[in-house]
């Protein structure tokens, strides 16, 4: 994880951790089921292959920011779909109860709630219980969504849980290890800006590309 990594675009980073996921999935020992359970819209292309590689259903857990309403860019926590809560550590306990703060969870939560709707009739209809549930995202930074994400996951009672991602910060390490049963990440730099400098192409992913990946990996599964 020390390696200094570049990745050509989302799909490279997928086959390069699908390796090293299989390999962490081998170490677990566990005789069960796989599914691969993707941050849309920019983690369904490098689940896609890790998902091809354990030949596993893909489906998708959403979580969206919640953030300040003065200013979107700042994130003070993190909600799913199915209402899965994280708030910041950074913030205070003033904010959280403040109008401000129920407004601006209950606005992300709606956004959560409409994605989801969007991929929806793709989904394996799958029980996660004693599953190994793998979650994928294209990169972690705060990782407010991944964590929320992760909580969310417990909750189904899979057999093991395992956070995947390229890319996250060092400092984020330990943390990360608070939140899954194994941690697969390729690079962990200490100097940490942004995901996107760790790829040569990382434009936004169309949701005709999302669900694309989920359809193609889905349909592959239940064909004869």
């Amino acid at each position: 994880m020390a390696r200094s990594l570049r990745f050509d675009d989302r799909h490279d980073a997928g086959v390069q951790l699908a390796e090293a996921v299989r390999a962490e999935v081998d170490k677990l020992g566990i005789v069960a089921r796989s599914i691969v359970c993707a941050l849309p819209r920019g983690g369904l292309p490098v689940a896609a292959p890790i998902a091809q590689a354990l030949n596993c259903p893909l489906d998708v857990i959403v979580a969206k920011k919640v953030t300040r309403p003065e200013n979107p860019e700042l994130a003070i926590g993190a909600v799913t779909a199915d209402g899965h809560i994280l708030r910041s550590r950074q913030e205070t306990f003033t904010l959280w109860q403040s109008g401000s703060w129920r407004t601006a969870l209950t606005e992300a939560q709606a956004k959560a709630k409409d994605q989801l709707e969007q991929f929806a009739p793709l989904r394996p209809q799958i029980d996660l219980a004693g599953t190994i549930a793998i979650l994928v995202d294209d990169g972690i930074a705060t990782g407010l969504t991944i964590a929320v994400a992760a909580r969310a996951l417990r909750h189904k009672h899979p057999a093991a849980l395992l956070i995947c991602a390229p890319v996250a910060p060092l400092r984020m390490l330990n943390l990360l290890q608070q939140w899954g049963d194994r941690v697969v990440v390729l690079t962990a730099p200490s100097q940490f800006s942004s995901v996107s400098r760790f790829y040569t192409a990382f434009p936004q992913v169309s949701m005709e590309e999302a669900i694309a990946c989920l359809t193609r990996q889905n349909a592959g599964l239940s064909a004869p």
